[in-house]
């Protein structure tokens, strides 16, 4: 969504040329965030410039609604604006003016990594059907969930991406780049606020105490480390 109505224009042209069909715009914080529980869209295009607000508030507010992934666009190129916008969460940030083709690529990237796990179809039976248990919560890495207490929460593509890498190198330290490699790729710079953001989401879902956790671990000016279940006992 953007406040103005050229660009916005332009935007849904590039994307239907780009085959995709249901593109939908809006040109302020209320119309967007109104079409955005509506139409439950895969993917926002959100400007931080908009008559009725900010894109900073309205991507929170969307955010509280669902985990959809969202790309901020705006004239502004400061690193405070950029970072910031990252360190809310975003999944990724372009600047005006942009050319068609990188707009086309981010969108697909950014799709890509939210929805496509890699490496799911090459995967067995048995690592279909594998879970991991922390606790009293136990995670299905196949169906992406958690859970406990009688109940089950989602997992977002990103934060089972997150908790596959750890998983991996449970008991040993992961550092920040190796974890945004895992989940963002090649183009992973600039995404350590964004991690963070999902490790604190994450942390809810599978820590019974969020603010003081017990598997989840941070190693400071590292990384993160998936504690072992021996360790837990050791300590505990």
């Amino acid at each position: 969504m953007d406040d103005t109505y050229e660009l916005s224009a332009m935007i849904r042209n590039i994307l239907r040329r780009s085959g995709y069909s249901n593109v939908s715009c809006a040109f302020s914080c209320e119309e967007g965030l109104q079409k955005f529980c509506q139409e439950e869209p895969q993917l926002v295009i959100l400007d931080i410039m908009l008559p009725d607000g900010d894109g900073f508030s309205l991507f929170r507010k969307m955010r509280e609604k669902a985990e959809t992934s969202i790309l901020f666009l705006s004239a502004k190129d400061e690193d405070n604006d950029r970072l910031f916008g990252l360190g809310l969460g975003a999944d990724d940030y372009i600047t005006k003016p942009f050319l068609s083709q990188e707009l086309i690529l981010r969108v697909g990237a950014v799709l890509k990594r939210t929805y496509f796990i890699p490496g799911k179809a090459a995967q067995t039976d048995a690592e279909e059907e594998q879970s991991l248990h922390l606790g009293g919560r136990v995670i299905s890495f196949s169906n992406a969930s958690v859970t406990y207490g009688g109940k089950t929460v989602s997992l977002t593509a990103k934060e089972l991406q997150i908790l596959k890498k750890l998983n991996e190198n449970r008991g040993k330290i992961v550092t920040f780049d190796a974890l945004c490699m895992a989940v963002w790729g090649d183009a992973y710079y600039g995404y350590e606020n964004t991690l963070m953001v999902h490790i604190r989401h994450l942390r809810k879902k599978i820590e019974e105490n969020p603010s003081s956790p017990k598997w989840l671990l941070t190693a400071r000016g590292l990384g993160y480390r998936l504690r072992k279940d021996e360790d837990a006992r050791h300590r505990g």
